[in-house]
C-alpha cells in the first residue's frame, strides 16, 4: 500500500478576493502569467484537487502548487511577481526626467537635433541608457515630419461640401476629381538599368538624363474610379480650356457635372470662368486652400506615379507619353474606385484636437 501524502491546508476565498480574481482575468491589459494565477486560485478554492486543477487549466502541477501555497502565505500580494536579483537600479526618476525634459525644450549647441551620443556627453550617463529612456518614451528626435495647416477662411465650409459630394453625391450627376500632375520628367538613365537577380534589387544610377517634362490633366469619377486623361507639352490656362472641352464631350449630354478642383490659377482665369458660363451643367466644387490631400484624384496620381514615371526609363517625351496613356486604357478597362471614408465632422475633429495639441506644446 502507498503512504498518503501530506495533508494540503484548505484555501477559501472571500468575495472581495474572488471579485479581483475575476477582475485580473477579464482585464485586457494584465499580464497573461498573473491571468493564469488569477484562474489557478479560485479552482484550487472551489475544492478541486492539484491535479485537477493542473488538467482542466493544462499548467504543471507544480505551478498550481507554487501559487496555491504563495496566496496562503501572502494573499492577493502573493501572486504578483517579487522583485528579481540583480544591481539596484542606478538611473533615478530624477535622471529620466533630466533627459526627456532636455530632448524637448533644448538643442545642442552645434546641431539641430539630438543624438544619443551628444545627449550621453551633456548628461554624463551611457549612450545605451538615453537609448533606453527616449525608446521608452517614444522620442525620435532624429526624425522629422513636415505640415502645413489650412489659413483659408472657408476651410469648413469647403471641407463640408467636398465630403458631402463624396458620400452623397447628388442624383443625375457626375462627380469629377480634377488636377493636373504638371512636370512629369522624361527621364533616361545615364547607365542601363541592371535586372533584378536572387537576392539583388534592381539597380539603376542615381543620375539621369533628362529629355523633357509633360504635363497630365486627369478627372478621376468617383464613383466608378474611372479617369478622363489628357496629355499637354505646357502648363496654362488654354490647356485646361482644352481639357473642360474634352470632358463636355465625353460626359453623357444628361448629366450634370461636378468638378471638384484645387484652387490653382489656372482654374479660375476669365477664359475658364467664360467657358464654364457658357456650360451651365458644370459646378465648380475648390477644396481649401493647402488641402490637396482632400482631392481623391491625387491617391490616382500616386498610384501612377509608382507604377510608371518613378522607376521607368524613356528616353523620348513621345514614349512617356505613350507608356502614360497605354497604363490609362488598362486602368480604364478594370478600374477601381478610391472610397472614401471619414466624415466632414471627423476630418473637423482631428484637425482642432491637433490644433490643440499644437498650442498646448507652444506654450
Amino acid at each position: 500500500m502507498s503512504r498518503p501524502g501530506p495533508k494540503i491546508p484548505p484555501l477559501s476565498l472571500t468575495d472581495r478576493q474572488r471579485v479581483v480574481l475575476e477582475g485580473w482575468v477579464r482585464r485586457r491589459t494584465t499580464a497573461q502569467a498573473l491571468a493564469q494565477r488569477s484562474r489557478i486560485v479560485p479552482e484550487c478554492a472551489d475544492g478541486h484537487s492539484i491535479m485537477g486543477v493542473s488538467h482542466r487549466l493544462r499548467v504543471a502541477p507544480d505551478t498550481v502548487r507554487t501559487w496555491r501555497r504563495r496566496f496562503l502565505a501572502n494573499g492577493l500580494d502573493g501572486l504578483c511577481d517579487e522583485p528579481r536579483p540583480g544591481v539596484p537600479r542606478k538611473i533615478t526618476d530624477a535622471d529620466v526626467e533630466r533627459v526627456i525634459v532636455r530632448t524637448l525644450e533644448e538643442t545642442p549647441k552645434n546641431a539641430t537635433h539630438w543624438s544619443t551620443r551628444s545627449m550621453a556627453a551633456a548628461t554624463g550617463m551611457s549612450q545605451s541608457t538615453v537609448s533606453r529612456i527616449w525608446r521608452a518614451f517614444a522620442l525620435a528626435p532624429h526624425r522629422s515630419q513636415t505640415f502645413k495647416l489650412s489659413t483659408d477662411p472657408f476651410f469648413i465650409d469647403k471641407v463640408r461640401d467636398v465630403v458631402g459630394l463624396y458620400l452623397d453625391p447628388p442624383e443625375k450627376a457626375l462627380v469629377l476629381c480634377v488636377d493636373e500632375k504638371s512636370q512629369i520628367q522624361v527621364l533616361d538613365r545615364s547607365q542601363p538599368v541592371l535586372p533584378m537577380m536572387p537576392g539583388v534589387p534592381e539597380r539603376r544610377s542615381h543620375d539621369y538624363i533628362r529629355a523633357g517634362t509633360i504635363t497630365l490633366f486627369a478627372a478621376l469619377e468617383v464613383a466608378t474610379g474611372k479617369v478622363i486623361g489628357s496629355l499637354h507639352r505646357r502648363h496654362r490656362a488654354v490647356e485646361f480650356k482644352k481639357f473642360l472641352a474634352k470632358l463636355d464631350r465625353e460626359v453623357p449630354a444628361g448629366l450634370q457635372v461636378h468638378l471638384i478642383l484645387d484652387n490653382y490659377a489656372t482654374h479660375k482665369t476669365p477664359e475658364s470662368k467664360k467657358r464654364l458660363l457658357a456650360h451651365p451643367r458644370f459646378h465648380l466644387h475648390f477644396t481649401p486652400t493647402s488641402a490637396s490631400w482632400l482631392n481623391l484624384v491625387e491617391r490616382w496620381f500616386a498610384e501612377l506615379t509608382q507604377k510608371k514615371p518613378k522607376r521607368g526609363v524613356h528616353r523620348s517625351v513621345q514614349a512617356l507619353e505613350r507608356d502614360i496613356r497605354a497604363w490609362l486604357a488598362d486602368w480604364n478597362d478594370q478600374p477601381r474606385p478610391f472610397i472614401w471614408t471619414k466624415t466632414a465632422d471627423e476630418i473637423l475633429d482631428e484637425v482642432a484636437a491637433y490644433c490643440h495639441r499644437t498650442s498646448d506644446s507652444g506654450h
